[in-house]
């Protein structure tokens, strides 16, 4: 059974805003992403950081419910991020650099609570304990830092270079039973192809999401994981000879269909109908 924090679907667009600009935090929530993420880590300098979380514990609130991405737990911002984390409006929290289950408790000490936590594995200490982490009840999902885990490792590119890292982070979520992984930000924001690119090679290596650091990305982020025209017809295909056939292998859409394409058209075709509504 998956542990889900009260989403129909998972969600796909994972948008940053940083703490210290409330003017952009409704503008964030009317931007189609399926997930706005209040950053009090890297998009706050360290002198605004204080500021920054007195504006945000002054806006949270039930009716925008967001992510709110708190600075590290071996940070001196850690305690009083934490303190907001059980606040409403609150739907869960990103731990940037986790790498244990310890930061996982450290949290929820913090909070006065448990949380629903979206750890950030972008350490080589948070990637080798990751299946510990996905397995923790706190945890809803895994979220790939691929810029700070290269920085972390000495690797240079962020295609097949990370490769192996991204699909054990794939494997461990399905082995804990929570929703597919969220992969890491493009920088590009004016240009579309690589975010595309990037976004269809994590759907087809299994993630479920990736970040957004821009609204003009969420757009492309949410099209890229939605199933296709021409999947959706081949599902479509596929499922119809499947039932003529009851069952039984048969021959459909140019190709020989047994039990796990049926289930392949049938998970497309309920992607298509549960993807999550853009804002």
């Amino acid at each position: 059974m998956l542990k889900t924090f009260d989403e129909p679907s998972p969600a796909r667009s994972f948008l940053f805003v940083p703490g210290n600009r409330p003017d952009r935090f409704l503008k964030a929530c009317a931007s189609g992403a399926h997930e706005v993420i209040v950053d009090l880590e890297d998009a706050v300098p360290p002198a605004d950081k204080l500021a920054a979380r007195e504006i945000v514990d002054a806006w949270l609130n039930s009716e925008h419910p967001v992510i709110v991405r708190i600075n590290a737990v071996n940070t001196a911002w850690f305690a009083g991020d934490a303190a907001l984390c059980r606040k409403p409006g609150v739907r869960a929290v990103i731990l940037p650099k986790t790498e244990g289950v310890e930061h996982l408790r450290a949290l929820e000490e913090q909070a006065g609570g448990p949380v629903p936590i979206l750890p950030l594995i972008e350490t080589a200490n948070g990637f080798s304990n990751s299946l510990a982490i996905a397995q923790d009840t706190a945890v809803r999902r895994l979220i790939f830092g691929a810029l700070d885990f290269q920085l972390d490792l000495g690797i240079h590119g962020n295609t097949h270079e990370l490769l192996y890292f991204r699909s054990q982070l794939v494997l461990f979520s399905r082995l804990a039973g929570i929703a597919p992984p969220v992969d890491g930000i493009n920088t590009e924001i004016d240009d579309a192809e690589p975010l595309r690119a990037a976004t269809l090679r994590s759907r087809r290596l299994g993630f479920g999401g990736k970040l957004c650091i821009h609204p003009k990305q969420v757009s492309h982020v949410n099209e890229c994981f939605r199933p296709t025209p021409e999947e959706i017809e081949w599902a479509r295909r596929v499922i119809e000879a499947a039932e003529a056939s009851k069952g039984a292998a048969v021959r459909a859409a140019g190709e020989m269909v047994d039990t796990p394409v049926m289930l392949r058209a049938a998970r497309i075709l309920r992607e298509a109908e549960t993807s999550p509504a853009d804002a």
